[in-house]
């Protein structure tokens, strides 16, 4: 099979591996996944002299079994349309802690605001779908979206599992912003948020940050590193870090995805 890759390479598959047609790149060979065939060492994604530093395998399987066994390893997929499914494990990987989150003071003050409303509501899971079309709708300056059918159809099975959440910030009756995530025990890796209403994302941001506080979450899964996100406090951390700290806390009790407006007082004192 022959694929046109997001970054414009030409890329063909078999099922011994994927081999880029590019000059530049003729070296580069990957795993060909298999379906329920185990995913290579992380530490085998390709490194940071790469084009495509990060990248671990490629494959056509994409179901609930397969997403639980790539997050459990610290792998995530991350593809375009016509594409076949990429999985990568970046290493340095980016990651929020709950603790070194930086409420700025406008947030601060959006977030006050938000509390005096008397309608505007924090919600968890009552919207999970909606909130991952609205994450895959199209963005300015954005060429078509990596959530795909085929990502929405296996993290909404997740999602019936107990095992991917939304984060959703209301007003009124209408969703205005959220997020969603995959959560293994208490192992928690972000997937993608939308904003229909100025820092309405933030907002559910800082939700989830008090949300994993109480219930000691050690840290949200970034994945890529983006200045956005480490202005909100998220920096990176080494690939065998990442894997020592989500191995222990999926070996943590699942936490409690309920959100409580008690929750806002530690972040906000």
């Amino acid at each position: 099979m022959i694929y046109r890759s997001a970054c414009g390479q030409t890329v063909f598959c078999t099922d011994r591996g994927i081999r880029c047609a590019d000059a530049t790149m003729t070296n580069l060979e990957l795993p060909w996944l298999q379906p329920h065939q185990p995913f290579p060492p992380p530490d085998s994604a390709l490194g940071a002299d790469s084009p495509w530093p990060g990248l671990l395998a490629a494959g056509e399987t994409l179901d609930a079994n397969t997403l639980i066994a790539a997050y459990s390893s610290g792998i995530f997929p991350w593809y375009g349309p016509g594409e076949p499914v990429l999985w990568w494990s970046t290493d340095p990987r980016m990651v929020l802690m709950p603790d070194n989150f930086r409420l700025h003071p406008s947030l601060h003050k959006t977030l006050r605001a938000f509390m005096q409303r008397s309608d505007a509501t924090i919600r968890i899971d009552t919207a999970f779908d909606l909130v991952v079309q609205q994450c895959a709708a199209p963005r300015p300056q954005q060429n078509g979206t990596w959530i795909t059918p085929a990502i929405r159809q296996s993290y909404g099975e997740l999602h019936r599992r107990g095992l991917a959440h939304s984060v959703e910030t209301w007003v009124g009756e209408m969703l205005v912003g959220g997020l969603y995530v995959v959560a293994l025990g208490r192992a928690v890796f972000g997937e993608s948020m939308f904003s229909r209403q100025s820092d309405a994302s933030k907002i559910a941001l800082a939700a989830l940050v008090c949300l994993c506080r109480a219930h000691g979450v050690p840290l949200i899964d970034c994945q890529q590193q983006t200045t956005h996100l480490a202005r909100l406090g998220a920096h990176a951390i080494s690939r065998a870090d990442f894997l020592d700290t989500i191995k222990q806390a999926q070996q943590q009790p699942t936490m409690r995805w309920q959100f409580d407006h008690t929750l806002w007082d530690a972040l906000l004192r």
